[in-house]
């Protein structure tokens, strides 16, 4: 019974390490919404309203930033965005590192350590999800100007 209590904590720690850089691109998102939820509830919208207030809001920040990241062409400005969307993301990996090392690390410092660890990768997995998403090209597949020259064509002496 002990070796299955084993085996189902280690599925769990799986299952949640995977959630956890699955749902790292949504942590700005998330806390935007989040902020606004409060905000709206405090404002007096009440629980429904300020429920509906920071989902819109959750979702209006991921599809602005999907529709800035895929529209804008300058690499700079496009791991920028991607830098905007890994921060939350590099913070929320170090606290879920943090609490999960405090369950099972006795030193401060190595679960110091792992946090950090914890935090720079599922911030650099944040910010290569992001900075690796290629918009599609418009207009390819159609007959729109001259036809692409091949590497057998420009390297075949005339």
């Amino acid at each position: 019974m002990l070796a299955l209590g084993v085996i189902f904590s280690f599925f769990g720690l799986g299952i949640f390490c995977w959630l956890l850089f699955t749902l790292a691109i949504y942590a700005l998102p998330f806390f935007a919404g989040l902020t606004v939820a409060f905000a709206a509830f405090h404002s007096g919208a009440g629980v429904i309203g300020a429920f509906l207030v920071g989902c819109f809001a959750g979702g209006a920040t991921l599809a602005l930033g999907q529709i800035a990241f895929a529209t804008i062409r300058s690499p700079l400005i496009r791991c920028a965005i991607a830098l905007f969307y890994a921060l939350p993301a590099t913070i929320a990996g170090y606290h879920a590192t943090l609490g999960l090392a405090q369950i099972g690390v006795p030193s401060a410092a190595w679960q110091e350590a792992f946090a950090i660890v914890g935090a720079v990768s599922i911030g650099c997995t944040a910010w290569v999800r992001l900075a690796m998403f290629t918009p599609p090209n418009i207009g390819q597949g159609f007959a729109v100007g001259a036809a692409p020259l091949s590497l057998a064509d420009a390297t075949r002496s005339r």
